[in-house]
């Protein structure tokens, strides 16, 4: 048996692991493994590399991925869907694990329906917004990086009485927001789901300093919106996918605190500092155990599942019910991170 793997849409850490769970199981399950670069863009180009045991060799505490990756969209390239299909069969691979976010494994789900069902999937996001699994590899590092950069965001607030809003990652989901802000003991947090008043902002801070406290950290997602209508500009261009490049909401949340209220505010974007470094012991585990998890439905011929963390288990669903719809953030975490507000 001939196993394909790739690695799709943004990066994070924990896809090493994966891949080298995946070569592990594979090898002494008898299955070659075969590497695809760059996601679903070295399918449509036959970009493909072997992945033996020494090839895996001392990648698991590696950032990032050995095999590339890329927001290639083969439903958006000329002949991108009949070039997969056919270099699919002309590498005679047996079966696909796809590892990806709502992106790649969106297109999973759709090759499924149209040519290759021999597909399984593996959640990869900072963002930890895929549906019907409780944590994606890649969140913890990336809360952990984003909890740290507020720790130390906090001393140089303090020590010259300024507001500091943090920008982080979350397009439409505001997980690593609220976590990061929680565990940071940020003053206030903003996320996509919940649409920003300013009047509310303001008035939190206020409160603050109304009680001695001259520095505030306030926290916001990349994707939140303004409650009185959009001030982010965003770039016009679209990727494969139909998103635009986020960024800025921090500058101009920023510029608005410090004009209604007076109070000096600086920002900090965290940016792709969340997507890199070494993967914490968790992600290295979780991504440990869907790797081997994958293989283990290959070889039981479950093609169409994902594989999931519900409580402490690493199960199977339906990749097509996973995609469906993205897991925001539950109003219960929220409302406790209110009580630490202001």
């Amino acid at each position: 048996m001939k196993i394909g793997i790739l690695t799709g849409g943004g990066d994070c850490p924990g896809l090493n692991p994966v891949i080298r769970a995946v070569v592990r199981k594979a090898s002494v399950s008898g299955c070659e493994v075969i590497g695809i670069k760059n996601g679903w863009k070295g399918l449509i180009e036959d970009d493909t590399i072997p992945l033996t045991l020494n090839a895996v060799s001392g990648i698991l505490p590696k950032g990032g991925t050995i095999l590339g990756t890329s927001r290639t969209n083969p439903y958006k390239k000329e002949g991108g869907r009949e070039q997969t299909k056919e270099n699919f069969k002309k590498l005679g691979l047996s079966a696909l694990i796809a590892v990806g976010g709502e992106d790649t494994l969106g297109v999973a789900s759709k090759l499924i329906k149209d040519g290759i069902p021999n597909i399984v999937g593996v959640p990869k996001t900072i963002d930890n917004d895929l549906s019907c699994t409780d944590y994606t590899f890649g969140f913890d590092t990336a809360l952990n990086t984003a909890m740290e950069c507020i720790d130390k965001l906090h001393t140089t607030a303090e020590s010259h009485h300024r507001i500091i809003v943090v920008e982080v990652m979350g397009r439409h989901a505001g997980w690593i927001a609220v976590e990061s802000g929680l565990a940071g003991g940020a003053d206030v947090i903003l996320i996509p789901e919940i649409p920003i008043d300013m009047d509310e902002v303001c008035a939190l801070i206020k409160k603050r300093h109304g009680r001695g406290k001259n520095f505030s950290i306030v926290v916001v997602a990349e994707g939140a919106q303004f409650k009185q209508g959009s001030m982010v500009l965003q770039e016009e261009k679209l990727d494969e996918f139909g998103h635009v490049r986020l960024g800025g909401i921090g500058e101009i949340l920023a510029k608005e605190i410090e004009k209604r209220i007076g109070y000096e505010t600086r920002v900090s974007v965290l940016g792709h500092i969340q997507r890199g470094g070494s993967p914490t012991a968790f992600d290295r585990i979780l991504g440990t155990r869907f790797g081997v998890k994958a293989v283990e439905l290959v070889l039981n011929k479950k093609f169409g599942r994902m594989v999931a963390l519900q409580g402490n288990k690493v199960i199977d669903v339906s990749l097509e019910e996973a995609v469906k719809a993205l897991k925001t953030v539950d109003e219960e975490i929220y409302e406790i991170a209110k009580v630490f507000f202001g």
